[in-house]
């Protein structure tokens, strides 16, 4: 089991890194919220970038299936409904965030191509366009956030039960996913406030990824002494 688990972590950290440089990096330097025009100016002057961003964002989500798939090796045979529910729920996510890179890269088309320059009413309509494409985006990947939550879920209680890894990383697990959620309707309900919240409801979800991730790649698992009864 250890060579499985190790090979989830090096999975985990493709996701971990490339989705890191999509989002927080490519995305984040290009978007200006509430500036169409700056906005629309930064994704022409580093189209390049902004296309890798994407290349990026679908190599970690395909990563991430994958993580899916060998997490739910390891845990089946604690319970192989908690361990079906764990892979649905991390799949949807997936598709979610494949389906909305289609934002992105249309975003890259309206701002790049001269077919688009006056098809939205001139320029201003185009700019609005490439805006309103990555906002959008934006959204997208908040609403996946509730499959990215949610998963951490099935895993924490797989994690307590299976004697895999640390009882504590379980319990992180689930407050983590906890955190995600609340994140989540914080960003649609209260935005005003969402972004004073967030370092704060999401620290636990951090800490229990990053302690699975290092966990998965130093240790791997550990070899119960007993096999766990099946639920």
């Amino acid at each position: 089991m250890k060579p499985v688990a190790r090979l989830t972590g090096v999975l985990y950290l493709i996701v971990a890194i490339l989705g890191g440089f999509a989002q927080l990096y490519v995305r984040a330097s290009v978007y200006v919220p509430g500036d169409a025009a700056k906005t629309t100016e930064n994704v022409v002057a580093n189209a390049t970038l902004f296309r890798l961003g994407f290349l990026a964002d679908l190599v970690q989500v395909t990563c991430f299936l994958g993580v899916a798939l060998l997490l739910h090796q390891l845990f089946r045979r604690t319970s192989e409904g908690l361990a079906r529910a764990m892979l649905v729920l991390m799949s949807v996510a997936v598709s979610m965030i494949c389906l909305n890179l289609l934002n992105h890269f249309a975003a890259l088309l309206v701002a790049t191509s001269p077919s688009y320059a006056t098809a939205f009413g001139g320029p201003e309509g185009s700019q609005a366009m490439v805006l309103l494409l990555l906002e959008l985006h934006r959204y997208g990947y908040l609403l996946a956030q509730m499959f990215f939550g949610l998963w951490m879920l099935p895993a924490g209680l797989l994690a307590r039960r299976s004697g895999l890894f640390p009882k504590p990383l379980g319990i992180l697990l689930i407050a983590g996913s906890a955190g995600y959620l609340i994140d989540l309707f914080a960003q649609f309900t209260i935005p005003e406030t969402a972004g004073t919240l967030a370092p704060f409801v999401l620290t636990t979800a951090t800490v229990a990824e990053v302690w699975l991730l290092a966990y998965l790649l130093s240790i791997g698992v550990r070899t119960p002494k007993t096999a766990p009864a099946s639920a």
